[in-house]
């Protein structure tokens, strides 16, 4: 290990000004030297996900029987493979190269799954052309028309401006639509094609943007993916675009169904197939309708189709073209009126505000708006538990942040000191509860994070209990006001913030499940104003856990999931458990970057330094894959294309 990171094969890291005090080179048994290499890939190789280290040796074993290699280069290259990093720009050529054919179906394959369709699945797409993106339109005409999957209809609906006869671009679709029945040119409004709906065909609709071209076997997964979830609705993949030149660059890695994210702009994109019968529900034929954009319809889903029949394909099936700044701003225009539309549409007292929008630059030409929750009134009384021991001065900066800078009207503060002997420490608790806010309890028993936590909830007067660590330091006044106006929300259960180091640098974007073989942080190190991956560091949105070191969430939510366990998590994992539990009782947990604070990690407690201590965070470890497995390596909100090894949403 040097310079705090570990060097990958064949590299020499270059480490300027470094003194090594001392050094001193020690023989490993082999025997030993294989365990670590087996633990590594166990925590950090998809591939190893679960298996024990015996396990892993057979699989390395078997690998080099089939590829006649020495068992101990199979171990080598898997081993250097969990330190690959591909940068989401610049390395997105490397995984076209070396990942996406591995994941393409060979023509057996088709050949196999086209007999094995016992109901067929129909795709219905509809492009519509007018004289601003006349000029693309035929290679996206071309793309449907190269499909690997063979049932499919597209609809080419031709502006009236455009002259049918003349254009050469018409007459070339026109030209294509005799030779292939599939393809079918109307002008103006499409007629009720389908309202004979044969009861053999599953129909899936779906717009064509002009501007887009699908992978040659798009239709071939979507296939795959409705034959495999037979009551799925809405289908849709990841994509990238094209730049001037035809190449293919800025991969857009999507997450699973995300209802929080899809206010803060359309990530799952304008091209998506929604089934027939959801488009009656919806009252239209085609997800755009008469507007330019589907979003109305996928804003109109989020309340009522579970996530469990919506479908996200991890493969980049879709590619765009950049579109013109006037087509761009029109799409924008189009897709904030349909927000605010929707937004008009809902009923009761809780409903989101639209408030300011802005582009970032990892999503060109995409508008990102904010969408502001309402208070309760009066507001709801939280509960701040803050466990403790010693460590005065962290204490007491923690504690007069909250007090001095929060703006929230209504919260007590609980310190749960854990056996503090320090005089200083003793003598604040004395000055510190002389505000009423602030009130100090005792909890004599060896360190138990879930244990203390657990004694402070039912010490807890208020509604909202805040789980937040002694050196966490507020930095907005409307942290907390932010926080509660989302946990607050029937539908949500834990709440989030977004927290630095005290070099402005990103210490919590979320958790994301998997990382490291349990969970890690989302864009852990990246700079305090970097807007993340797909702008993910600027956006509220859904995700399966977020840390434990400033969480909020209703005390009825934490009673009815057992509160934090303190018998298999006394240290670690027990926020993540926490937040599993809660989306396992059907509420969606929620990160937003509108609540910042600073996170001096572990300053109380210290680190895993200790044989007895790293043992017990094994032991934690592994309660976790036992009990939460699947999940780990499946996380919705993150994307199978992505790095389990880093935490800065690099390609895998």
């Amino acid at each position: 290990m040097i310079a705090g990171r570990e060097a990958t094969a064949g590299e020499l890291p270059l480490v300027p000004d470094l003194a090594v005090a001392h050094c001193c080179l020690a023989w490993l048994a082999p025997y030993f030297a294989q365990d670590r290499l087996c633990q590594r890939l166990i925590n950090m190789h998809r591939k190893f996900r679960g298996f024990s280290s015996r396990r892993v040796r057979s699989a390395l074993k078997q690998e080099a029987a089939s590829k006649r290699q020495s068992w101990r280069s199979v171990a080598l290259r898997r081993y250097g493979e969990t330190f690959h990093k591909r940068c989401p720009v610049t390395g997105y050529t490397e995984w076209l190269a070396q990942v996406e054919p591995g994941a393409m179906p060979d023509s057996g394959e088709l050949v196999a799954f086209l007999a094995d369709q016992r109901a067929p699945v129909e795709f219905v797409m509809r492009l519509r052309i007018t004289p601003q993106n006349v000029a693309g339109a035929l290679p996206a005409v071309r793309s449907i028309q190269a499909q690997t999957y063979p049932n499919w209809r597209l609809i080419v609906e031709i502006a009236s401006e455009l002259e049918t006869a003349t254009h050469p671009v018409v007459a070339s679709i026109n030209t294509l639509a005799g030779e292939d029945s599939r393809l079918r040119v109307v002008s103006g409004d499409i007629p009720q094609l389908y309202a004979d709906q044969r009861t053999t065909v599953t129909r899936y609709f779906s717009e064509l943007p002009a501007s887009g071209r699908l992978s040659v076997h798009a239709l071939y997964f979507a296939a795959e993916s409705v034959m495999r979830q037979p009551d799925c609705r809405i289908v849709y993949s990841d994509s990238d675009h094209l730049n001037s030149v035809g190449g293919r660059e800025s991969p857009l890695f999507k997450p699973g169904w995300n209802p929080d994210l899809l206010l803060a702009y359309n990530y799952v994109g304008q091209w998506c197939f929604f089934r027939w019968d959801l488009l009656q529900q919806l009252g239209c034929e085609f997800p755009a309708g008469e507007n330019v954009t589907n979003y109305d319809s996928l804003l109109r889903c989020r309340d009522t189709v579970p996530a469990e029949v919506i479908s996200h394909i991890p493969q980049v099936l879709y590619h765009q073209k950049q579109l013109p700044d006037s087509e761009q701003q029109q799409l924008n225009d189009a897709e904030r009126r349909c927000l605010t539309s929707y937004l008009q549409s809902l009923s009761g007292g809780n409903v989101p505000v639209l408030q300011e929008a802005w582009q970032s630059p990892s999503l060109p030409g995409a508008a990102i708006t904010r969408c502001r929750w309402p208070l309760p009134q009066p507001a709801p009384l939280v509960s701040l538990l803050i466990p403790t021991r010693d460590g005065v001065d962290i204490l007491r900066q923690c504690v007069s942040s909250i007090l001095e800078k929060t703006r929230y009207p209504n919260y007590e503060v609980l310190i749960l000191d854990n056996q503090s002997r320090c005089a200083d420490t003793l003598a604040y608790f004395a000055a510190v509860q002389k505000d009423k806010r602030v009130q100090v309890h005792r909890w004599n028993h060896p360190f138990n994070y879930s244990a203390i936590n657990n004694f402070g909830a039912t010490l807890a007067r208020g509604s909202i209990l805040g789980l937040v660590n002694n050196d966490i330091e507020v930095i907005t006044p409307d942290w907390l006001c932010e926080m509660v106006s989302h946990t607050c929300r029937a539908e949500i259960g834990c709440v989030g913030a977004k927290l630095y180091y005290g070099n402005d640098t990103v210490q919590h974007g979320g958790v994301i499940l998997g990382i490291g073989g349990t969970a890690g942080h989302s864009h852990k190190y990246v700079l305090r104003d970097a807007a993340g991956y797909m702008a993910r560091l600027q956006v509220v949105q859904n995700l399966s856990a977020v840390t434990g070191a400033c969480l909020l969430l209703r005390k009825s939510v934490f009673e009815e999931v057992g509160g934090l366990n303190e018998k298999n998590l006394a240290v670690a994992y027990n926020d993540v458990d926490l937040c599993l539990k809660v989306r396992e009782a059907g509420y969606r947990n929620l990160w937003t970057p509108f609540a910042e604070l600073y996170h001096h990690e572990s300053v109380s407690r210290g680190a895993d330094d200790t044989a007895a201590k790293r043992r017990r965070a094994e032991r934690e470890a592994q309660y976790m894959r036992q009990r939460w497995g699947e999940q780990l390596d499946n996380d919705p909100a993150y994307n199978p294309n992505l790095t389990l090894i880093h935490e800065d949403f690099s390609l895998a």
